[in-house]
C-alpha cells in the first residue's frame, strides 16, 4: 500500500513583533544658510567613494538633491580629478559645506572618462540632517 509522507505540523506563529522604529534625533541647533560662517566652521556633508581600479578616468562630479527623485545640481565647479588608469585603490571625497544642517540631502557621483563620457557611478544615497530645529521651551 502507498503511504503518504506525513506532513509536519504547521509551526505556531512565533514571530516576534518588530521592534519600534528608532530614529536618532540630531542635536538641536541653528538651521538655515551658513554662508555667514567661515567655511572651515560650517557643518558639512562629506560624500566619500573609492575605486579598486580605474581605466581612463578623468575625474568626478558630485550631485546633490533635496529629495531622492528630485532635481539634482552639480556641486563642484571643476571636476574632482581621478587617477587616470591604475590598479591601485583610490579614495575620494567632497566636502559640501553649503547645506542647511536641518535638512536631509541625497547625493550621487558621476564619473568622467578621459574621452569626456559622463556616467552615473554611485547609487543615490541619503545624508540625513545633522541637526534638528532648536525647540524653544515655554517659560513657566
Amino acid at each position: 500500500p502507498a503511504t503518504t509522507p506525513s506532513q509536519p505540523a504547521p509551526a505556531a506563529e512565533a514571530t516576534p513583533a518588530p521592534p519600534p522604529a528608532i530614529t536618532a534625533k540630531a542635536p538641536e541647533g541653528t538651521c538655515g544658510d551658513q554662508s555667514g560662517i567661515p567655511a572651515e566652521e560650517r557643518i558639512a556633508n562629506t560624500p566619500k567613494w573609492s575605486l579598486a581600479s580605474e581605466q581612463d578616468n578623468f575625474g568626478f562630479d558630485v550631485y546633490r538633491g533635496e529629495s531622492e527623485n528630485g532635481e539634482f545640481v552639480k556641486l563642484n565647479k571643476d571636476p574632482i580629478l581621478g587617477a587616470g588608469t591604475t590598479d591601485e585603490t583610490q579614495k575620494y571625497q567632497y566636502r559640501d559645506d553649503s547645506i542647511d544642517p536641518c535638512k536631509d540631502y541625497w547625493y550621487y557621483v558621476e564619473s568622467i572618462s578621459t574621452s569626456g563620457v559622463h556616467e552615473k557611478m554611485t547609487p543615490t544615497f541619503k545624508a540625513p540632517a545633522k541637526r534638528s530645529p532648536r525647540t524653544e521651551t515655554p517659560a513657566g
